[in-house]
């Protein structure tokens, strides 16, 4: 399943069954903002209006905005599994960054 994307910041939505509305907020960033819709494509809209009315009312503060994530990913993992990591990767003619990349955006849509 592909989530919900916009300018780089992600959400999680879940379905308020008492109000007949879906309910979400932006996740990965530690300020709390939310939004909500009765369709798709209210929530989508809602959504983005959100993300951009987060990053306008940071700028008019001059606050530095949360960014979601900074690309760096620091895994502890079994020698083994790092040596098949690494085979894997050379074998596909990738660095481990790449092949590992490539993985994890793979399995991260698939679901």
């Amino acid at each position: 399943m592909k989530g919900m994307n916009h300018k780089g910041y992600f959400a999680k939505v879940e379905f308020d069954s008492e109000d007949h509305i879906f309910v979400g907020h932006i996740i990965g960033i530690r300020d709390i903002v939310g939004f909500h819709g009765e369709s798709v494509t209210e929530l989508e809209t809602a959504f983005q209006e959100a993300v951009d009315n987060y990053l306008a009312a940071c700028n008019e503060l001059g606050k530095e905005p949360n960014k979601p994530y900074s690309g760096n990913l620091m895994l502890r993992i079994p020698s083994e599994i790092h040596a098949a990591v690494a085979s894997a990767a050379e074998a596909s003619g990738k660095s481990i960054n790449q092949w590992a990349a490539g993985v994890l955006e793979k399995e991260s849509h698939a679901h």
